[in-house]
């Protein structure tokens, strides 16, 4: 089977956030489930390098967008390696090969008569002396009065045309912009009305998406769906394939999008294999994001897919809410955030997997909370994990002299582990990734009331076959546990592979053939409990009010 995972592409204009990897990690547990279940992988994804908001962010440092760009995108990667994040291809949309992509899919929509040339109305700044992007133009949201962008409103979710904003106003200079004519490119969205509703019905009746995706998408259909410009005057971005029109910009809600496919033919490229198999209409896919990019993903992606007359609609979409940070809305203006940077540098990035996993915005937003997350990693990933781990290698240690004593393994135990991978693996096929976790912990804590039970301290000196018995349980189990929590804490993982000496990690049931330890360490050190006031009064005082 074919498995197609893309994550969405964080814009380059700012460090990663915990917010963007609540919304990024399903796609990397996804990955790793079905490589050792030993399907065939394609995972991609990759920096925003066109967008709007680098070049913002360059005009306030008074530097090139491509300056900007190179410095995040180099971030993310570094982030994303330190994360654990297994891309098959992240890339970057300011590629000469992403252009080149991007291109082809507006040529080819436009030879399949998808596109057609529209006078329109733009809002034009006087004071810059320039049509504005839409992200250019600020105002208040016509359906929802909240300020808004000129492309879409982030609390209602309303997709937005500059125009439709009130009091508007131009976000390089602050005058209000007026209207004027111009000629642009509309792709004819309006026309998948019909496809893409029965696509819906589908993804409902199959029980494939997020009910935010499902219920977003609705109401879109029901609205009505509308022609869209794909076509913009921009700063910087993918030139129109067009002579006469090579100085408009392909706008960013085709380009970015385009990236999965952009990105996935440059891995087919660097790797020389084919791509095809992913695209294939049989093939599966996830598409992993936050719920401010439904849409794009929903309606969007898969009218341009039709366009081009591709049929690899998108299967699974991964749709996670927000996150917020002790209660209150994550602000990257007001730096009321975690950066990822910033806590890789002091905490272990399987901590930060297990919590952002364990208190995943599936459903319904999620907090990150200091006190939450240090007491989380002591109770849990030390107290229950790495306590299982370490009592029993220190045990054989000690009483076996680091020798895996030959012993039966416990019936039950082996049933149990058994079902385990079953369930775990459809809760994780079906993206129910905290659920799957909450599992294997369940399984965690009963092993260590099983270890209680057994008493080897004493088992050794009264019963030493029943100790050999139990010993080589808790091996089993721990051997298995690697394997079962590889897709969500692969460090961890791999340390307790080195540990027992194991083979390739496989996801089925694992016999341990472990003869001798090699370096008991444990896996985890206690976060000490002061932390917590330290970690809320940094993030205090660097908050701007």
């Amino acid at each position: 089977m074919s498995i197609f995972i893309g994550g969405a592409w964080p814009y380059a204009n700012g460090s990663l956030h915990l917010g963007h990897i609540a919304s990024l990690l399903p796609g990397d547990i996804l990955a790793r489930y079905f490589r050792v279940k030993g399907e065939k992988v394609l995972y991609v994804s990759g920096s925003d390098c066109n967008g709007t908001p680098i070049a913002i962010k360059a005009r306030q440092e008074g530097v090139s967008p491509k300056t900007i760009a190179d410095r995040y995108h180099k971030e993310f990667e570094e982030s994303f390696k330190a994360l654990g994040f297994t891309y098959d291809c992240y890339t970057r949309t300011d590629s000469t090969h992403h252009h080149e992509v991007v291109q082809s899919i507006f040529l080819q929509l436009l030879e399949n008569n998808w596109i057609y040339k529209k006078e329109v109305e733009q809002c034009y700044c006087d004071s810059c002396e320039q049509f504005l992007p839409d992200r250019f133009v600020e105002g208040i949201c016509p359906y929802c009065s909240r300020e808004a962008r000129g492309d879409q409103c982030d609390h209602c979710s309303a997709i937005l045309d500059p125009l439709d904003l009130l009091s508007k106003k131009c976000k390089i200079c602050g005058y209000t912009p007026i209207i004027k004519e111009t000629e642009h490119f509309y792709f004819e969205l309006s026309s998948f009305q019909k496809e893409l509703e029965h696509y819906l019905g589908k993804a409902r009746t199959e029980d494939r998406w997020r009910d935010n995706a499902i219920q977003l998408t609705e109401r879109y259909l029901k609205e009505g769906l509308h022609d869209r410009a794909v076509s913009r005057d921009l700063p910087i971005g993918v030139s129109v394939p067009v002579k006469g029109y090579e100085d408009k910009k392909i706008y960013v809600w085709i380009e970015a999008v385009s990236g999965y496919y952009s990105a996935s033919k440059q891995w087919a490229t660097e790797h020389q294999k084919e791509e095809t198999a992913f695209w294939d209409e049989n093939a599966v896919s996830y598409y992993v994001h936050g719920k401010d990019n439904i849409p794009f993903h929903t309606i969007i992606w898969p009218a341009i897919l039709l366009g081009i007359r591709k049929r690899a609609l998108p299967t699974h979409i991964v749709s996670n809410e927000y996150v917020t940070l002790e209660q209150k809305k994550l602000s990257t203006s007001r730096n009321w955030a975690v950066w990822i940077p910033d806590i890789l540098s002091r905490y272990n990035a399987d901590s930060i997997r297990y919590f952002l996993t364990i208190n995943a915005p599936e459903n319904r937003d999620a907090d990150f909370s200091w006190r939450e997350f240090i007491y989380s990693h002591n109770s849990e990933l030390l107290g229950a994990y790495g306590n299982f781990v370490n009592r029993t290698l220190k045990f054989i240690e000690k009483a076996y002299e680091g020798n895996v004593p030959v012993g039966k393994v416990d019936v039950d135990i082996k049933r149990t582990t058994n079902k385990l991978y079953e369930k775990v693996g459809s809760l994780i096929s079906h993206t129910h990734f905290k659920n799957a976790l909450q599992e294997i912990f369940c399984y965690i804590r009963n092993t260590n009331k099983y270890f209680d039970e057994q008493k080897p301290w004493k088992q050794v000196k009264e019963e030493k076959t029943s100790c050999d018995d139990t010993m080589a349980t808790c091996v089993y189990i721990i051997a298995n546990l690697a394997q079962l929590l590889y897709p969500f804490l692969p460090f961890s993982s791999e340390k307790v592979k080195e540990m027992l000496r194991l083979g390739e990690l496989k996801w089925e049931e694992t016999e341990h053939t472990v003869v001798s330890l090699h370096e008991v360490k444990p896996l985890f050190e206690r976060i000490e409990k002061e932390r917590i006031e330290e970690e809320l009064d940094k993030l205090r005082r660097e908050s701007v009010k």
